[in-house]
């Protein structure tokens, strides 16, 4: 072995020990925070912001709590215009899954404000069944932050009603523009940052990534 490589192998080992050391009382405080936090209750989590990945996320979780057994109601708010794939897949899981499309599509096309609060209100009106169920583990209402935003619906009755849920059920709210009131509230919450988008490129919405 040359003097040279001997200096590599000194390095590399220097390097793994400062890694292991590293590791090591990172891993103690992690186990420390895992121990402080035990609490088992029901969370809400709420996705926004203007980037890609709101209702993604929330349909992935969908998939997480269906592999752990639960099951799962889920609202499609403003959306209803067209199907989407999380549609068509998960209604294959009718004894798991209660998907419900409650709306007509995006606001600039239906340019109807007092027929979008009508929809709003009916699937509220279904959401709020799902938040008296116990048996159902994890509720999804996808684009509801679009209906606080223009006010189709009542913040604070919206709010009561999840605070009203039974206490281990978990529920994910997407769409921008979510309300500081329902933030305030929220347990977890996850603001999509846009860095580069496809569509700005000139790239349409493609079949299995946007819908």
């Amino acid at each position: 072995m040359t003097d040279q490589d001997k200096d590599i192998t000194a390095e590399t080992a220097a390097l793994n020990e400062r890694h292991r050391v590293r590791m090591e009382r990172k891993k103690a405080i992690i186990d420390a925070q895992i121990a402080a936090a035990d609490k088992q209750i029901g969370v809400i989590i709420v996705n926004t912001g203007n980037g890609k990945g709101k209702s993604s996320s929330g349909f992935g979780m969908v998939i997480r709590a269906l592999g752990h057994g639960m099951k799962v109601g889920v609202v499609q708010f403003i959306k209803g215009a067209m199907q989407t794939g999380e549609e068509h897949f998960l209604r294959r899981f009718p004894d798991e899954v209660s998907f419900h499309t409650m709306g007509e599509g995006y606001t600039w096309e239906t340019q109807n404000r007092e027929r979008d609060t009508e929809k709003a209100l009916l699937a509220w009106e279904q959401a709020r069944k799902f938040l008296a169920d116990p048996a159902i583990g994890l509720v999804v209402f996808d684009e509801l932050n679009i209906a606080l935003k223009y006010r189709y619906l009542d913040v604070e009755t919206v709010i009561n009603d999840l605070l009203a849920r039974p206490p281990m059920q978990h529920v994910v709210i997407t769409g921008r523009g979510a309300p500081p009131e329902l933030i305030a509230i929220a347990d977890t919450v996850t603001e999509m940052e846009v860095v580069k988008h496809a569509f700005k490129a000139g790239i349409g919405a493609q079949l299995g990534t946007e819908w």
